[in-house]
């Protein structure tokens, strides 16, 4: 006279739901290179951690004394579960039952996903394959109508990205309400190759004239240069250290703050190298990257989103065991002036350091917007502006490095001109309203043209602004505070973040991130 039946029949229904859609979708899953979703919440949590919520919700088949004949499980599984210890919400689709579609899946399982993370304010993972509970033509004879389009459960989405770390990886396929939950995260991953994203797959798309393989159309080469994803890697194990990676930079959720790590470098260290890592002709270009890796802490600099406003560098680091946001120019790429993606990109950017309470430190060579007719039909300016508003809207601590340009309205925004952040600048600094090229034709048109060798005029006049425009004649009237070694760069850096930590408060960003 016990409940032993009872459990014995939820262990088979429970059977059933790790069959997912049977031995044959699941080979297919396989033959294809790709994991299956419970494999993938195996391999993303520390072991034996998963705690999985609805696990035998899905479509029953019943014979005629009302007795289960079968149970085929929804297509999106998710529960709690620990990545090196912390607790998250994971939540994937299984491509093997009816591909991901919306017609095999239960809708509140994704919504309770989404608020369980926010409401215990938890990182959310979402592991995306097919439509991730979107729309299907099926749909439309199984339930004998046609829907007017709609996303239940949507706000969460949106209060989760201003609430708690939310990570998504494409590890198929994706398409539709997939695709916009791809979209809708702080840090997204494409598997080369095995993955490609689109609002439409190849089949509809070709309805159109246009004949196109799944990454000809949403490839990894398209999305992460177009910003749509952040980062392409080889396999999905890389995917999923990936993954835990940038939660490692991360509190939870807004309402904490970003954990401190190991301090195992020398915080007063300091690279000769520095001293010459600028050219002194400043029409040569030089590598950012090695720069950043010398000032962080070693082996902590991970950068987010390299394919796309490759101007700018973002990534995040360690500054004495402290959670960076770190933000470099790239000179390799436009001279490091801003493009209209650069500052997209830029935003984004300051958004989750605001979000998350990350304090920044920029190293800035901005000669300024980019200019000329791509600009213009690129809307450089308006993102631009838009750029400019997230970094004066933001109340975490800023520390601007002036490597070298910073030049015009895009050269000002190296820090919130409102409010005290720290700045300093490398004795290679150099800046101004405008560059002096082509600026001195325009102020000094008339002068030039009287002159009887324009050239040499032209020559003259570059000569003697040059000289007022060293560094060192703005440092005598304060109008930057600090000329300093190259190589004192790190130790300062360190002193910012160990200022910076005691300032950081918790709670929601008036202006959280948006998707």
């Amino acid at each position: 006279m016990n409940w032993q039946p009872e459990l014995e029949e939820l262990r088979r229904r429970e059977r059933f739901a790790e069959e997912m859609g049977g031995p044959d979708k699941v080979d297919r899953q396989h033959n294809a290179g790709r994991l299956t979703i419970r494999e993938r919440i195996d391999k993303l949590l520390d072991p034996g951690s998963f705690h999985e919520i609805g696990k035998i919700a899905g479509l029953a088949e019943y014979d005629a004394d009302n007795e289960l004949k079968k149970l085929t499980p929804s297509n999106f599984v998710f529960g709690r579960g620990k990545v090196e210890g912390r607790p998250v919400v994971v939540g994937g689709d299984d491509f093997t039952v009816r591909g991901g579609s919306a017609d095999a899946t239960i809708k509140e399982k994704h919504i309770m996903c989404e608020q369980m993370a926010n409401e215990l304010r938890l990182p959310l993972i979402r592991m995306v394959e097919g439509s991730g509970g979107g729309g299907s033509v099926k749909t439309i004879e199984t339930t004998g109508r046609a829907n007017v389009p709609g996303v239940k459960g949507w706000e969460w989405v949106v209060r989760n990205m201003g609430t708690v770390p939310r990570v998504a990886l494409g590890l198929g396929s994706v398409a539709g309400l997939g695709a916009a939950h791809l979209a809708a995260s702080h840090y997204s991953i494409l598997v080369k190759e095995k993955a490609a994203l689109f609002v439409a797959g190849p089949p509809v798309v070709e309805r159109l004239g246009q004949k196109l393989t799944k990454n000809e159309l949403g490839g990894y080469q398209i999305h992460t240069r177009n910003g749509a994803v952040d980062h392409a890697v080889d396999s999905e194990e890389e995917a999923f250290e990936c993954a835990r990676r940038f939660l490692s930079y991360l509190p939870s959720s807004v309402y904490e703050l970003p954990a401190r790590g190991p301090q195992t470098d020398d915080p007063n260290r300091r690279e000769d190298w520095l001293l010459s890592a600028v050219p002194r002709d400043r029409r040569k270009v030089y590598r950012m990257r090695p720069i950043v890796e010398a000032v962080v802490d070693k082996g902590s600099f991970f950068e987010i989103g390299r394919a796309w406003g490759r101007s700018v560098i973002t990534g995040l680091a360690r500054i004495d065991g402290w959670p960076v946001a770190i933000m470099a120019s790239d000179p390799f790429y436009y001279g490091g002036g801003w493009t209209a993606d650069a500052c997209q990109k830029v935003t984004r950017f300051v958004d989750l350091a605001q979000t998350f309470h990350l304090p920044v430190a920029y190293l800035a060579d901005c000669p300024g917007f980019l200019i000329g007719l791509e600009a213009e039909q690129t809307a450089t300016i308006r993102h631009g502006v838009r750029a400019m508003s997230a970094i004066w809207q933001t109340t975490v601590p800023w520390c601007a490095i002036i490597v070298r340009n910073s030049f015009g309205v895009a050269g000002a925004a190296h820090q919130n001109g409102g409010r005290y952040c720290f700045r300093y600048a490398w004795p290679s600094g150099w800046w101004g309203s405008l560059p002096l090229e082509g600026g001195i034709e325009a102020a000094y048109r008339a002068e030039i043209e009287a002159a009887e060798d324009p050239k040499a005029k032209l020559e003259e006049i570059e000569e003697r602004l040059n000289k007022l425009r060293s560094p060192f004649r703005s440092a005598e009237t304060f109008w930057i505070e600090e000329i300093v070694d190259p190589r004192n760069t790190r130790p300062l850096l360190v002193e910012f973040a160990n200022h910076a930590a005691p300032l950081r408060e918790t709670g929601p960003s008036l202006h959280a991130m948006r998707p």
